[in-house]
């Protein structure tokens, strides 16, 4: 890996249209597990044709605040084609269904919200609360595993008192970290942070699963442009049972504000199951 060059990740999801309502993209082994393209890359190819769309209709809108994202089977690597259809052109929100598809078979599928996020929004209320962990400069880098592609595009720091969850020691379904941006596009903006909500490990890791934990269904809501270079982030298990965990994750800025959440439903395998 020592002379491998990251492609930015606004290259590797960027969409060129293909006709009316169509668009094309192709999909890099850079931002993939094993092979198989990583969740919140997709979601960002997804939210790019959405946003072209909408902007093809006359939206002025320049952020996906909500994609929620049916995984119904892994596309491979190379040329993808983009079916959009616009449902709504509004005021404050508009909203766009969009397909992905290879050789005429739909592999994902996605329902996304574009508005406009402001440069400071004023906070009324907020229940969550960012996760306490020690200063990003006392912590350390997680290791960057073969075959995690995408662990190039992002630094992930943990506390350096939670090791047992990286050995899969503990008992509770929950994961804390850092994460800075390092593809080399720049720092967090909103359209990135779609790729941040599904880069953490699979927080099932603690209860010792092994690592395997396909995404079936993944709905993101992005908040507020992030504000700082480091984002806090929590990733948590809610129930694991039957093969499935239903998991959550939230990010936050230096303000401590919530930039974006996201709740995920994925198959999980542990030991010899």
């Amino acid at each position: 890996m020592s002379d491998f060059e990251l492609v930015r990740l606004a290259d590797a999801a960027a969409v060129e249209p293909d006709g009316e309502g169509r668009y094309v993209a192709n999909l890099v082994r850079d931002y993939t597990v094993l092979g198989v393209p990583n969740g919140g890359y997709l979601q960002c190819v997804m939210a790019s044709a959405a946003l072209a769309a909408a902007s093809d209709e006359g939206a002025a809108h320049l952020h996906a605040t909500a994609v929620s994202t049916n995984f119904m089977a892994a596309p491979v690597l190379g040329p993808v084609s983009l079916t959009t259809e616009v449902r709504r052109v509004g005021r404050s929100a508009s909203f766009v269904h969009v397909a992905l598809s290879q050789d005429g078979v739909v592999t994902t599928e996605s329902l996304v919200t574009v508005g406009t996020l402001r440069d400071s929004s004023v906070l009324r209320y907020q229940s969550s609360r960012p996760p306490i962990i020690a200063p990003v400069e006392e912590c350390v880098a997680l290791p960057v595993l073969e075959e995690m592609w995408y662990h190039h595009a992002v630094e992930m720091r943990r506390d350096p008192s939670s090791l047992q969850w990286w050995n899969g020691d503990v008992d509770v379904g929950e994961i804390v970290l850092w994460m800075k941006l390092t593809d080399g596009g720049g720092l967090w903006d909103p359209w990135h942070t779609l790729f941040a909500l599904d880069v953490l490990p699979p927080a099932t890791v603690p209860l010792g699963s092994t690592g395997w934990v396909p995404t079936l269904q993944l709905t993101s809501y992005v908040r507020r442009i992030p504000a700082s270079e480091w984002l806090r982030a929590r990733q948590w298990c809610v129930v694991v049972a039957d093969g499935l965990v239903d998991q959550r994750c939230e990010l936050f800025d230096d303000t401590g504000e919530l930039v974006a959440s996201a709740s995920q439903l994925a198959l999980v395998r542990f030991g010899q199951s």
